[in-house]
Order: structure tokens, then C-alpha cells, then sequence
């Protein structure tokens, strides 16, 4: 069994936020051709090891992205951070989905969690997850524009040395805990691109501390936000983004 935050940690002398370690690359497969990129981070509960992206990283319709399986990049040497192997995982075992997702009265909820078969990983493998604890509390306040992180790959840009994620300065743009439009999300004001679907919206925690991961899991990060009627000569994006609130997780990873 692991400690509550992680499965191997790094050397104690190496300058590396675990946030860090909480994130993966993710990249969408059909056989060996290779589709897309996107973001992902890790979340443990009960002994369980799940992978978190979006929903639309693990099928999307409208798109026609049907991937058959995914593929994560795993750091595998605590004393060297270029030290790296792909870790693949099937999306469907016996024709049947194997993530999970859900849905509430304002419809689907662009999450999903794949569980991760701990005996499959390498034995070596550095990596951090949130649990239940890092949670936020809804009924505690949260002030609008609070300084928040996105921590992802965008255009799947990040550190290829160290394999290692990107973060983006965030605010929530929408009170915390109400629901925009409804929606199982709140809204954030961020500069994201393409590849940052599934990456964690993060708010660093004040006071008492969760092991050596000081960080309150918010939301997952989805999609930018548009205007159907903007001018796209005259108008600029509006820079708002949609983040679902992280406590769907609890629904997802049930037993």
C-alpha cells in the first residue's frame, strides 16, 4: 500500500513542485496511429489508482474521435526526471468502455477516470495523486478572482527533458460552488489551447497541509468558452474557460 499522496517519491534533493507529478501527457490512439494529445492528472482513493482527463479525450461524436486506447508517460528513476517509458492502457475490455463517466440534471459531465492496473506499472514509476482530502469544500467560500493553476500540456508543450507539465495563472470568473448556466462547472479566465482538456485546476492550500502535496483539487479543466455571435475580426476571444467541479470524482471512483 502507498502513502495517501504518491507511489514513489523523488529524491529529496531534486527541486520539483509534486504538483508536478501529479499530471500526465496523455495521447489517444487507434492501433498504432496516433490521434491526439491532451492532458490528465492521477487521483487516488481507497487503495485505487485512477487516470483523470475530459471526457471528449476518450470519445467525442460531434469530432468523430473514437481511440481505442491511450497511452501516459510515466517517470520511472527518482534520481533523474529524463528518465521516462509509455505506459498504454486499452479503452474498452470485452467491447465494453472501460472509463467511467457521468452525468447529473444539467446532462453529461465532460469527465472521465480510468482506473490504473497498479500491478502493470513499472515498479520504479514517480508519480503524485490527489485523494479525497485535496478536495475543496463547497461550503467553504471561495473569493472570486482567486489565484488558481492549470496544470497541463498545451498544444503538448512541455518540458521534454524532464517530461514535465506546464502550468497557466488562472482566476475563477464565476462564484465557486454555483453552477453556471446550471452546468456541473465553474468558469475560469485563462490563457488555454488545445491539449489542456483534462489538465487539474489547482489552488494552493493555506493552512493545514495534505503530506508533501499542499494543493486543493478545484476542477477539471475542459474547454474555452465562445460566443456564437462574436465578430471574429472585430471581437477577441473571450479568454473564459469551463472547469467542472472536481467532486464528481468521488461519484466516478466509487466501488
Amino acid at each position: 500500500m502507498s502513502d495517501p499522496d504518491s507511489l514513489a517519491a523523488p529524491a529529496a534533493s531534486a527541486p520539483i513542485d509534486p504538483l508536478l507529478l501529479t499530471a500526465a501527457r496523455v495521447d489517444t490512439f487507434v492501433g498504432q496511429q496516433l490521434l491526439t494529445s491532451a492532458s490528465g492528472f492521477f487521483f487516488e482513493r481507497g487503495g485505487r489508482l485512477f487516470l483523470v482527463t475530459s471526457r471528449h479525450v476518450m470519445i467525442d461524436e460531434p469530432s468523430k474521435h473514437f481511440p481505442d486506447r491511450i497511452q501516459i508517460e510515466l517517470h520511472v528513476d527518482a534520481r533523474n526526471m529524463a528518465t521516462s517509458t509509455g505506459f498504454s492502457m486499452p479503452l474498452y475490455r470485452d467491447g465494453k468502455s472501460a472509463w467511467h463517466q457521468g452525468s447529473d440534471t444539467g446532462g453529461e459531465i465532460d469527465v472521465a477516470v480510468l482506473e490504473i492496473q497498479r500491478e502493470a506499472l513499472p515498479k520504479t514509476a514517480v508519480l503524485r495523486a490527489f485523494t479525497p482530502a485535496h478536495l475543496h469544500d463547497l461550503r467553504e467560500p471561495l473569493e472570486l478572482g482567486s489565484s488558481l493553476l492549470v496544470v497541463g500540456f498545451p498544444l503538448g508543450f512541455h518540458d521534454g527533458l524532464h517530461h514535465l507539465p506546464v502550468v497557466r495563472h488562472a482566476v475563477n470568473a464565476s462564484p465557486f460552488g454555483l453552477r453556471f448556466q446550471g452546468k456541473g462547472y465553474f468558469l475560469t479566465d485563462a490563457r488555454t489551447h488545445r491539449g489542456t482538456s483534462g489538465a487539474s485546476v489547482v489552488m494552493r492550500r493555506r493552512g493545514a497541509q495534505t503530506g508533501d502535496l499542499p494543493w486543493v483539487l478545484l476542477g477539471v479543466h475542459s474547454s474555452r468558452l465562445d460566443v456564437g455571435t462574436r465578430d471574429l475580426k472585430q471581437d477577441e476571444a473571450l479568454g473564459l474557460n469551463s472547469a467542472w467541479y472536481a467532486d464528481i470524482l468521488l461519484t466516478l471512483t466509487e466501488t
